[in-house]
């Protein structure tokens, strides 16, 4: 039980560590591409962006996911996992090639083929890496993966602006994906011990398969789900309203998605392994979703209230019409960020036929969102987004509590202290937006001084209403900081 402990304390430190990197050099790089680009070369490249989350799903078919679930492994369910990997993304990297035709037809934009074509390659370059990936994950060799990615975000990041800076507009983000998933792969190999033998098991491949078909349809319908607004608004609003839509939802969902994406990656291979026992993996979660609602939670209530500060600051004039799509899309961040913790739980329960119902349903609710939603442009559409959300999320977490033999009333007394802290907070920022601060002032001074009073007024709260936050806290000081590889 203690070298489980570790496991998920060191990784949850690398995962920290890298994440504040990530995260800074992301909204650095979002900011610098933002000045350097127009919202129509952005909403270019937010076309082809909508495809790119395909990258990782068919790169591996969730075999990837079968390899950390397995309670054991050989060699040829390694091997078959690789070739199979390696045979699919090179048979979509040619089909995305053909498809980047009929897809610049379908938005009426010809310049989106050759971006699509280009970004078709990293079907291949990333799925060349899945099984070294999926491999360390179930070792919990955290500090490899986390390094990885840090350099992968550097390198394409500074390809992205290098590219930006020379005008070639929409190009500079179709680049930095690239130059991120070759960096990825490359330091995969470096890292990872494990090579691939020629040998291939239709035995191996068919009993893996039985779990990852469900994951593969599962992540199938997210994707559909969390793409889709993009491709509607392209489609029947244009570019530039892409553009506005684009930054708003890179800088409210992302960014979540990133926080609590590296918490489940620790968490998924450790409930592996205690699949059995229900009790520890209920702890563990309603854990992690606390120390994730502490951030998240102030962070989305207080970008609501700052948001046209926020874009004036980071964007300029020219973005301000993503300011109503970011305060809306930070509700919908809110939630999602409190939910991204259940697949670990539904997978390493097996539950994946549950998974995968469920994703059927968030996905029927959003469909009917968009299309309603885009009567009124993006403003309709990120409200759709967040009127759906609102009725579906709390039935994605109903459904995990009964795996963990909870009930729902656990998990909101888990973020009672959280929430309170955050009322006070929003109660602080308000007042000063209204009666402290000059309305005159310049909005980055406006900013920095809402920013500076959010943050300590929270920090104040928190110790006082969610006392057991210092706990956790305390428990991830205990372990040792990540050492250089």
């Amino acid at each position: 039980m203690d070298s489980m402990h570790n496991r998920i304390r060191s990784g949850l430190a690398w995962k920290v560590a890298s994440q504040v990197f990530r995260q800074l050099s992301r909204v650095a790089v979002v900011v610098i591409l933002a000045r350097l680009l127009t919202p129509e070369e952005y909403g270019l490249a937010a076309m082809v962006l909508v495809f790119s989350a395909l990258v990782l799903i068919f790169a591996d078919l969730a075999l990837g996911a079968a390899l950390v679930q397995r309670e054991e492994l050989n060699e040829a369910d390694r091997s078959t996992v690789f070739w199979t990997s390696a045979a699919m993304g090179t048979l979509f990297m040619l089909l995305g090639i053909a498809a980047s035709w009929p897809i610049a037809a379908f938005y009426g934009e010809p310049e989106v083929q050759p971006l699509f074509a280009l970004l078709s390659v990293s079907f291949l370059v990333t799925a060349l890496g899945t099984t070294q990936s999926a491999l360390l994950n179930r070792e919990m060799q955290f500090r490899s993966l986390e390094l990885r990615m840090m350099a992968g975000t550097l390198v394409g990041g500074t390809a992205g602006i290098v590219v930006a800076a020379a005008g070639g507009g929409a190009w500079a983000i179709i680049v930095q994906q690239l130059a991120i998933a070759v960096t990825s792969t490359l330091l995969l190999w470096a890292f990872s011990p494990w090579r691939p033998r020629f040998t291939y098991s239709l035995h191996s491949l068919r009993s893996l398969g039985g779990f990852s078909l469900n994951v593969f349809g599962t992540r199938v319908l997210f994707y559909a789900n969390r793409n889709l607004d993009n491709m509607l608004i392209g489609r029947f609003l244009g570019a530039s309203a892409l553009g506005a839509y684009a930054i708003a939802y890179n800088v409210m969902l992302m960014p979540l998605a990133r926080i609590a994406q590296p918490i489940v990656e620790v968490l998924f291979p450790a409930m592996s392994r205690i699949q059995d026992d229900r009790r520890r993996m209920a702890a563990m979660w309603l854990r992690a979703n606390r120390m994730i609602g502490a951030i998240t939670v102030p962070a989305m209530i207080g970008l609501i209230l700052v948001a046209p500060e926020f874009v004036a600051t980071l964007f300029g004039a020219k973005w301000a019409e993503a300011t109503p799509v970011i305060q809306i899309l930070a509700w919908v961040g809110l939630l999602q960020s409190l939910q991204r913790l259940n697949s670990s739980v539904l997978l390493a329960c097996d539950r994946t036929g549950t998974l995968l119902r469920y994703s059927l349903v968030v996905l029927t609710a959003s469909v009917v969102a968009f299309v309603a939603g885009l009567h009124w442009g993006i403003v309709g559409v990120a409200a759709g987004y967040a009127i759906s959300s609102t009725i579906v999320e709390p039935y994605y977490t109903w459904l995990t509590v009964r795996v963990l033999d909870l009930r729902l009333i656990d998990f909101i007394r888990s973020l009672a202290g959280v929430a309170q802290a955050t009322a006070g907070m929003a109660a602080v920022v308000l007042a000063a937006k209204f009666w402290l601060v000059p309305p005159d002032l310049a909005a980055g001074f406006k900013l920095a001084i809402f920013v500076v009073l959010g943050l300590g007024s929270y920090a104040l709260l928190a110790a006082w209403r969610a006392p057991e936050l210092r706990a956790e806290v305390r428990g991830l000081r205990r372990t040792p900081a990540p050492q250089p590889a």
